[in-house]
C-alpha cells in the first residue's frame, strides 16, 4: 500500500459507515499489515473493545514514554486482562533520554515550545516510528470535536511523515456518544478521567480542566492552542 491509492476513493466508500463497519473494512483490505496505536484514551477503548471482537490477533500497541500517569499504567493491565489481548509496549531508546535529561534537564518541555517538541520526539515520535514499521496503515482514536488542530482530518488520510494510510473511523463522533458506547458495554476506562482530566498524556504535562475548558485545555496548558499536537499526527497529506 502506498500514497498510490485513491484516498478520496475510499473516503467516499466508507463514508456514512459506523466505527466498527470501518475497522471491518481496514481488516479486510490491510489484513495483517494494519495496527492500532493505543494511548488507552476513552476513544482508544471503544476502539480496543471493537478490535477485542473482530480479531484478537490484531496489532494493537501502545507508547510507554516512561512518564505517563501510574492510573495509565494500571488501565493497560486491566484492559489486558479483559479482552486477552496482547497490546505491545514501545518505549523510548535509554541512551536518548539520558542525552536529553543530561543535557537540557528533567523538564525541558517546560522551557519552550522547541524542547517540549524535542521531548515529545524522542519519548513518542522514535518509538512510534518502530511501531509503525513494516505495516501498510494505522487506525487511531482521533475525533474531529478535539481540538482546533483536528477540525480538517478525514475518515481515511495519507500520513507522509510514515508513508502510510492513516484511518481514524470516530472522526465524527461526540464526546457524548464516546461516554454512552463505554458505559453501555462496560469498557474499563482511566480513572483520571472521573477527576476532571478528558485528554491524559504524560504526568508533568497533563492537567485536569476546568468547567468550560476546551477539551484539550489540560494538554500543554502553557502553551497557545494551535501548538497542541506532539508530532504523532503531524505532516498529514491527504490526496
Amino acid at each position: 500500500m502506498n500514497e498510490s491509492h485513491n484516498i478520496d476513493q475510499l473516503n467516499e466508500r466508507w463514508n456514512g459507515l459506523t466505527a466498527l463497519e470501518i475497522l471491518e473494512k481496514a481488516i479486510e483490505l490491510f489484513g495483517n499489515k494494519v495496527t492500532f496505536a493505543s494511548s488507552l484514551g476513552a476513544e482508544d477503548q471503544v476502539i480496543t473493545y471493537m478490535l477485542s471482537g473482530l480479531d484478537k490477533n490484531l496489532s494493537i500497541f501502545t507508547l510507554d514514554t516512561g512518564r505517563v500517569f501510574p492510573e495509565t499504567y494500571d488501565l493497560l493491565h486491566r484492559t489486558v486482562n479483559r479482552y486477552g489481548l496482547n497490546i505491545k509496549s514501545y518505549c523510548p531508546d535509554t541512551v536518548q533520554v539520558e542525552d536529553m535529561v543530561n543535557t537540557k534537564g528533567i523538564n525541558l518541555f517546560y522551557e519552550s515550545i522547541e524542547n517540549r517538541k524535542f521531548c515529545c520526539q524522542v519519548r513518542k515520535i522514535f518509538p512510534l516510528q518502530r511501531a509503525l514499521k513494516g505495516n501498510e496503515a494505522w487506525v487511531t482514536g482521533l475525533r474531529r470535536e478535539q481540538s482546533v488542530t483536528r477540525t480538517d482530518l478525514r475518515i481515511v488520510e495519507w500520513d507522509a511523515v510514515n508513508k502510510l494510510i492513516k484511518i481514524n473511523p470516530l472522526l465524527e463522533w461526540s464526546e457524548v456518544q464516546v461516554w454512552d458506547y463505554i458505559k453501555t458495554n462496560n469498557i474499563p476506562y482511566n480513572k483520571l478521567h472521573d477527576q476532571g482530566f478528558p485528554s491524559i498524556g504524560c504526568q508533568p504535562c497533563t492537567r485536569a480542566i476546568e468547567k468550560g475548558e476546551d477539551l484539550r485545555a489540560g494538554r500543554w496548558w502553557w502553551e497557545m492552542p494551535d501548538n497542541k499536537e506532539c508530532g504523532l499526527h503531524g505532516g498529514k497529506k491527504t490526496h
